[in-house]
């Protein structure tokens, strides 16, 4: 038997695939069966990461070739962004030349892998006739008042001078650069994905048994539906209100103080003019060095009076107003009525500074 040459071998059968186009989906043929993969961004080499993520779709797309499936397996470059401007300005080379030549090798990179592509239906981001369609969407969001504009606190890599998603942050530092990150209101571009909830709760109800249920808890929790009410609280002394969401209506009674996120809109104008005005700007300054993940994870709750108090709206008692670390600005109205007999977070944190504690929901005998 002769030696195997994988070059001489590879090269003639993947030679034969792109003649035959052996790969091509069939238009109007049906049992159609769509495998995508995430878009690699054109860094200028695939990595192992790669091999071992797109090896796997491969088989996935080959198995159902196998099976008779008219299969659409396309591959494209996530390559629109500030990754590609960075590396431009870092090589001195201008950005769309930068990225059509690691389009280029990459390219060649995965064609020797011998994967089964359309490349008939290769796309870029980068691309005018690509993004015209995201532009087209967005305009439609807009339109319909789906998409809408608000400031909002970001991670922020002050050397990349751009918005991190959580995701993108690592022990507090910037995933590309490895900077450390700090927090900072920015108006953003939003979409309303909460107008949608009750259809995609339901849809991922069709996903039990077939997703792993920890990713499922994940994206209801993403979506992120509660029910409940909103109550008013006057400031004392003052004109303002702050308005807070709760799902526990019933628990008004127990409310013994109020907290906001150190983000939240009146925090200055509260703290202003009281003997807590300094204490209040140290204590925004400290949290907004950190990065939204930590807070979510925060073991220790930390806060500060306000100075402030605000009046229970069905008693008239005045209760205390703080800002503390564990109140985030993305959720609710960016300020909870603290009910610490009826909440763990509440209570660890009215334990801590001495604050309250009034049960009003019992168990029956």
């Amino acid at each position: 038997m002769e030696r195997y040459n994988p070059r001489e071998i590879e090269s003639k059968w993947q030679r034969r695939w792109e003649e035959e186009k052996t790969f091509k989906a069939k238009e109007g043929k049906p049992n159609k069966r769509y495998v995508l993969e995430m878009f690699p961004y054109p860094s200028g080499n695939i990595h192992m990461g790669h091999v071992r993520n797109y090896t796997i779709g491969d088989a996935i797309a080959r198995y159902l070739k196998m099976r008779g499936f008219n299969v659409l397996h396309p591959m494209g470059w996530d390559a629109f962004g500030l990754p590609a401007e960075n590396a431009a300005i870092k090589h001195k080379i201008h950005p769309a030349e930068w990225t059509e030549k690691n389009i280029s090798n990459m390219r060649r990179q995965l064609k020797m892998l011998g994967l089964s592509y359309d490349w008939d239906r290769e796309l870029a981001t980068c691309k005018p006739e690509y993004y015209k369609w995201n532009q087209w969407i967005f305009l439609k969001m807009l339109e319909k008042g789906i998409a809408y504009r608000k400031s909002a606190v970001v991670n922020w890599c002050p050397s990349c001078e751009t918005v991190l998603a959580n995701e993108q942050v690592i022990e507090g530092r910037c995933w590309r650069c490895d900077t450390p990150i700090v927090q900072k209101e920015i108006p953003s571009w939003y979409l309303k994905i909460t107008a949608y909830a009750d259809e995609l709760l339901k849809d991922l109800e069709k996903l039990k048994g077939k997703w792993p249920e920890r990713v499922l808890a994940q994206q209801r929790n993403w979506i992120g539906k509660s029910e409940g009410a909103e109550v008013i609280f006057k400031v004392d002394g003052m004109e303002e209100e702050i308005v807070v969401f709760t799902t526990r209506p019933d628990t008004l009674f127990g409310v013994t103080f109020l907290v906001l996120a150190p983000e939240h809109p009146l925090m200055e104008k509260l703290a202003k003019g009281t003997p807590q005005e300094e204490a209040v700007k140290s204590f925004i300054q400290k949290v907004k060095s950190l990065p939204v993940e930590e807070r979510r994870r925060v073991k220790e709750k930390e806060g500060v009076f306000m100075g402030r108090y605000a009046i229970h709206p069905l008693t008239g008692e005045l209760i205390p107003v703080w800002t503390a670390n564990y109140v985030l600005a993305e959720y609710g109205t960016g300020a909870i009525m603290a009910v610490p007999a009826h909440d763990e977070r509440d209570y660890e944190f009215a334990v801590k500074y001495g604050l309250p504690i009034k049960e009003v929901v019992k168990p029956k005998e």
